[in-house]
């Protein structure tokens, strides 16, 4: 496991352009607590790309005080939370909290919850939500959640963590590999592909119970699992007639309807959010390229066209951009595409990047890559400024995917 302290190693890199101040004072009463409330908050919003830290160092307040909001004025903050976590009789705790405008000396609101201790994290990244939400006017996506792959020694473990990576549990072990998690769109369930039967076959795993089945197990190879929006259906790349081509599944197993007709590799499907369009890696013109088509089939089009090998297509929530990995020389890159205008971007320096997955908000990336040698969750704005490292597990790690927003 990592030390307990990792929760303050949040490695942000890079600066953007127009970050919001803001002080997080010490929650009153946190020194008792197993988690730093304040610091989680903080390097929750610093991961995001839109706020920048003010120290708040020396400050005892809670969320009835009325703080002195020119001192924090003098510090360069534009706004300030303050709150209290104290233990209750039976054992949970509660945790309170407070948002002030500083420049407008108004108060923000606030909230508390009740939880027991295995939730204060869950709390603190609600607690980020609620920040972010007030701030930016977009929805926070910390009290979501990432599922990744590992791999240490011969075992496969599929982890259901936080959106920082931390508090990860583990949700299958295997010693045969474990590839594609998929989070449904409610975020109860995992679609994924196993090789414990000696051939990869599609499983929908229930995240809460443990409980699975068994949906695409036909002749050949059944990979790439996605879930339609509704939750309905699986897009999946089955083997069965021959070559690799895409199929829909219902999600909880059935016939498979085949959606492409072609004498090429088709694979890696995923939807757009309205379930409209399909798109998918093909390489039908020679070499691996970006496609998409109607959810139903129909004839695709090809997406991708800067770059000889482009895979591993993501779509963000609200349409506008596709993420994907393009070889770039001996290396493989994160790249950002503008749907509307076809104005590509790589934003990273790595050379490793694996299998970018969009925040249910939009706002961010996670993906796999290589830093210094080790195998490393990263996510990343959109323009690549602002990169943070996860925790994860030791091992192996990939695969990841980022869940959608959490039901309140």
């Amino acid at each position: 496991m990592l030390p307990a302290l990792a929760q303050f190693r949040v490695e942000v890199s890079g600066v953007g352009v127009t970050q919001l101040p803001i002080a997080i004072a010490p929650f009153k009463g946190e020194d008792a607590s197993p988690q730093k409330i304040s610091a989680i908050v903080l390097a929750d919003l610093e991961r995001s790309g839109q706020f920048r830290g003010v120290d708040a160092a020396g400050q005892s307040l809670d969320e009835a005080s009325r703080p002195d909001l020119s001192l924090w004025r003098g510090r360069g903050a534009d706004s300030l939370a303050v709150g209290s976590v104290s233990r209750l009789a039976d054992g949970r705790w509660d945790v309170r909290f407070r948002l002030w405008d500083v420049v407008r000396g108004a108060d923000l609101g606030g909230q508390s919850y009740t939880v027991p201790t295995a939730d204060l994290r869950l709390a603190a990244h609600r607690i980020a939500d609620f920040i972010y939400e007030k701030l930016t006017g977009e929805r926070g996506i910390f009290s979501t959640r990432i599922a990744y792959v590992t791999k240490a020694g011969n075992r496969y473990t599929l982890w259901v963590a936080d959106a920082d990576g931390e508090n990860a549990q583990a949700a299958l072990a295997s010693p045969e590999p474990i590839i594609s998690p998929s989070w449904s769109s409610n975020g109860q369930q995992l679609a994924y592909v196993s090789f414990e039967s000696r051939k990869p076959v599609v499983y929908v795993h229930n995240v809460a119970s443990g409980q699975r089945r068994l949906v695409a197990n036909f002749r050949g190879s059944n990979s790439a699992p996605a879930w339609s929006p509704d939750g309905n259906t699986l897009a999946v790349t089955l083997s069965r007639d021959g070559g690799s081509q895409l199929y829909t599944i219902p999600s909880g197993g059935g016939e498979p309807r085949r959606l492409t007709q072609s004498n090429s590799i088709d694979t890696e499907p995923v939807y757009s959010a309205d379930g409209s369009t399909i798109y998918f890696v093909s390489d039908r013109g020679g070499a691996p390229q970006i496609y998409k088509m109607g959810a139903n089939g129909g004839s695709p089009t090809r997406v991708t066209f800067s770059g000889t090998y482009n895979i591993s297509p993501s779509v963000s929530a609200d349409g506008r951009w596709l993420a994907y990995i393009s070889r770039v020389g001996g290396g493989f890159k994160l790249h950002v595409m503008e749907l509307a205008t076809g104005n590509v971007q790589a934003i990273t320096d790595t050379t490793a990047d694996e299998n970018p997955s969009f925040a249910a908000n939009s706002k961010l990336i996670v993906y796999a890559t290589k830093l210094q040698g080790r195998e490393a969750l990263m996510t990343t704005t959109l323009d690549g400024k602002i990169k943070a490292r996860l925790a994860g597990q030791a091992g192996d790690i990939r695969e990841p995917d980022w869940g959608p927003f959490q039901k309140q």
